[in-house]
């Protein structure tokens, strides 16, 4: 549109200067545009080169026996040290081992805690928690109430109910041993249906879309209750479980997957010191899997249960082990990436998404854990770990 023909010429430079500052305006908004875009994909690039990818999907077991009321807390001057202490504090735990106190106290079900384990773990590598699970009654049949009440179980639904669970995935261990086994067809079957319903929760760990579940002990399974665990989960759209079990679980019996709880030597022996370094090398001999039965490989952070041990440990009862010492930051970050360049090595052996686990998050009283505690105010071992799942 030739303007100077059609306008009289005192509207002319006007009309003119109007249309350069719009001209500009638009220019130095585009520029502005661009420039915050620039200045965003910064800030994401060194997010991303701060926070790498995890070189392996890395889970902890995480042991909830740290709310409810403790046994001992019956007021008598002699049980001063159990008041308002958790179910399995023990009086060895308060004195002689009190370093391992959680930098939030022994209590894991005061508000806000779960949040705090959360975002701990998620920034140090961890990516999901194992809960242990507990049936309920021992060799009967399934009890959902005394499910639903016992305290070991409260940690998995803080967890599930966590603002930011989105951080972090979980999945179940069955701890069918002494006290909460599961026995017969008929009582797996009730669990398989049990199960479906927190394999609903959008935070479950799935590998290839099928949820995961861990079987303590696998010699206790029940091969068609675990068949009718796969059918019932497909019927509720799930294309399958994969189930592992501990140790060296037989595929004909339903096991997808193999994987450990703990590997050290000297369980159920007489109380007696050994190097942390011969832990490193127990499971190194165990790290093994195949295209059929993949291995979810277990590194054992520590293990020394002598809080729990008598005298004032949990019971005469209590079984005693061999106890590990010289575990540190710089030797657990090794054993971590020795596990790391064994699965780089090993990718036949392992599941496509790479998991790994950890024994454990928070077994302070068999003297597995990594959560800061009073010795380690600062996480120095979280933080060995967190080194190694990103390569620094």
């Amino acid at each position: 549109m030739n303007i100077q023909s059609n306008c009289p010429l005192k509207h002319y430079d006007f009309i003119k200067n109007r249309l350069i500052m719009v001209v500009k305006r638009r220019f130095m908004v585009t520029l502005s545009l661009g420039m915050l875009a620039s200045i965003i994909m910064f800030g994401l690039n060194v997010h991303a080169q701060s926070h790498p990818e995890p070189a392996i999907k890395l889970g902890a077991y995480y042991f909830a026996g740290w709310s409810g009321k403790n046994a001992l807390d019956d007021g008598k001057p002699e049980h001063a040290w159990a008041k308002g202490m958790p179910t399995h504090v023990s009086k060895k735990l308060t004195t002689e081992f009190a370093g391992r106190t959680p930098i939030w106290g022994w209590r894991d079900d005061a508000p806000g805690i779960m949040e705090r384990q959360i975002d701990l773990a998620a920034d140090n590598g961890i990516s999901y928690f194992a809960f242990d699970w507990y049936w309920k009654d021992n060799k009967g049949p399934i009890n959902i109430p005394a499910i639903k009440r016992d305290p070991k179980h409260l940690a998995m639904h803080q967890f599930m109910t966590a603002n930011n669970n989105n951080r972090m995935e979980f999945c179940l261990l069955v701890a069918n041993h002494s006290g909460s086994e599961i026995i017969g067809e008929a009582a797996w079957r009730q669990a398989a249906d049990y199960w479906i319903t927190l394999f609903k929760h959008p935070r479950y760990l799935r590998v290839d879309g099928k949820p995961l579940i861990i079987i303590f002990s696998p010699k206790e399974g029940n091969p068609a209750g675990l068949a009718y665990l796969q059918a019932a989960a497909r019927k509720a759209g799930f294309p399958g479980v994969e189930i592992a079990g501990c140790g060296n679980p037989k595929p004909e019996d339903g096991f997808t997957l193999r994987t450990h709880y703990g590997i050290h030597g000297g369980y159920g022996q007489p109380s007696e010191k050994h190097e942390f370094k011969e832990i490193v090398a127990d499971c190194l001999k165990t790290w093994q899997g195949s295209p059929e039965q993949p291995y979810i490989p277990l590194l054992t952070v520590g293990w020394d249960r002598r809080p729990w041990e008598a005298p004032d440990g949990l019971g005469a009862g209590a079984i005693s082990s061999w106890y590990f010492v010289g575990r540190t930051p710089k030797l657990l970050e090794n054993f971590m990436g020795k596990l790391v360049k064994w699965m780089d090595n090993h990718p036949e052996q392992i599941t496509k998404d790479r998991l790994a686990i950890l024994c454990a998050w928070n077994e302070m009283g068999e003297g597995s854990w990594l959560v800061p505690c009073e010795d380690d105010p600062k996480g120095a071992y979280l933080k060995a770990i967190k080194r190694a799942v990103f390569r620094k």
